[in-house]
């Protein structure tokens, strides 16, 4: 219990600030709409904050080293900050995208801070507790975010004002708390080309993963308009995939720890894509079946990273983790940078249905890549243990590291 009062602070920031960057994404699509901005340039916002989402996980660990970790937290907390609270002075999507590029640059470079305070300061026995604990309050505050649509009026200065209050009150509790600074991590190296090299069928599935997901979270509000519904439905049908993707990660750990994990990994994708598609025609229906389709799709999608990180795991050395993982992220980070930009133009175009239809053929290539990976094939001594990988930072590979033992061992093919 004292470790956990401890970790307070650190809990309290990170979901401050997922309260107000969750939400900013959604509201910025409702209010582009009442605006009249196009839907290609609503999506050009999502791209926008994954393009600073990935300049800040490679700015992030070298300034941290440069000023510490409570000075970098409080220069990404305020560039967050001055991202919500500019949108109302200027009404253009080009000048909108570039206050998203700051939240961005907030989200990344605040769990920087944040993971690397946890790697400092926890070990193997506490390790397990404090990261359920991290993973529950991420995943409650980012459903939270979602829930806050429906009270937030769009386009209103007072809705921005309110998400820059929460992203500088994150400030608070990290600023106040009196435990000391911890060393400064060292900053991994990038190296894609030899992750993908590594294990393509991992890679390839995080790709996915970066494209479909975000995708979702950034032009799922403007589907949820296509479709009629109101604000404080599409806040519940952007927190439903989330719920149940949260529901599906423990069950798809377990599956991912005894069989082939390309298997698990095809598995999911073709789940995905069987819901993809009927969802495609649902339409506007009615709600219940959205929501009971919505359910399915986070089932089916969320754990997809994580199964693709732990896949390519299985074959990096432990002490190559935080590199691999890093490499994940920048792979995770190319897909989420285009996929909403692609995603707003197809239903600006061809309407709601493409927006399902997108996200359903990305998982249909994964299965048939999938397919070809098992026919293909290598052989692993050893398997690392099924680890939830929250999509944050590079950190993560740090903090969720595990050395093989022989209670871990298996054979399986790649």
């Amino acid at each position: 219990m004292r470790l956990l009062i401890s970790f307070a602070a650190l809990f309290l920031s990170i979901s401050l600030l997922q309260l107000s960057s969750g939400a900013i994404g959604p509201l910025d699509a409702l209010a582009g709409l009442d605006i009249g901005f196009s839907k290609t340039a609503i999506g050009l916002l999502g791209s926008a904050h994954f393009l600073g989402f990935f300049i800040g996980c490679w700015w992030a660990p070298r300034l941290l080293g440069k000023v510490g970790h409570a000075r970098t937290f409080a220069i990404f907390s305020s560039l967050g900050a001055i991202g919500a609270i500019a949108h109302p002075l200027i009404l253009e999507p080009d000048v909108w995208a570039v206050l998203r590029v700051l939240t961005g640059l907030c989200v990344s470079g605040c769990y920087t801070v944040i993971e690397a305070w946890f790697q400092a300061k926890l070990t193997k026995q506490n390790r397990g507790r404090v990261m359920g604990i991290y993973r529950a309050v991420d995943i409650v505050s980012s459903s939270g975010a979602q829930l806050m649509i429906g009270l937030l009026d769009p386009a209103s200065y007072i809705s921005y004002n309110i998400l820059a209050i929460m992203c500088c009150t994150c400030l608070l509790p990290l600023a106040l708390t009196t435990s000391p600074q911890p060393v400064t991590p060292e900053a991994p190296r990038l190296r894609p080309i030899a992750t993908i090299l590594l294990s393509p069928l991992g890679a390839a599935g995080v790709l996915v993963a970066g494209l479909t997901s975000s995708a979702f979270r950034m032009v799922g509000p403007l589907y949820a308009q296509e479709i009629s519904l109101t604000a404080i439905q599409t806040g519940y049908f952007l927190a439903t995939v989330m719920l149940g993707g949260a529901l599906a990660q423990y069950p798809a750990g377990w599956l991912a720890d005894r069989y082939d994990r390309r298997q698990v990994l095809f598995g999911l994708s073709a789940m995905s894509a069987l819901v993809c598609f009927p969802l495609a025609w649902i339409g506007q229906t009615s709600f219940a079946l959205i929501i009971s389709g919505a359910i399915l799709f986070g089932v089916a999608m969320w754990p997809i990273f994580s199964v693709s990180a732990a896949h390519t795991n299985d074959f990096a050395n432990p002490e190559k983790s935080v590199e691999v993982n890093a490499s994940l992220m920048f792979i995770y980070g190319i897909g989420a940078i285009f996929s909403p930009l692609i995603a707003s133009m197809l239903l600006d175009r061809f309407g709601p249905s493409s927006f399902y239809i997108f996200i359903g053929i990305a998982h249909l290539v994964l299965v048939t890549y999938s397919i070809y990976r098992m026919r293909k094939g290598r052989i692993v001594a050893f398997r690392t243990r099924y680890t939830i990988f929250p999509r944050t930072t590079f950190q993560i590979g740090r903090l969720l590291r595990r050395t093989s033992s022989k209670d871990d061992e298996s054979i399986i093919t790649k």
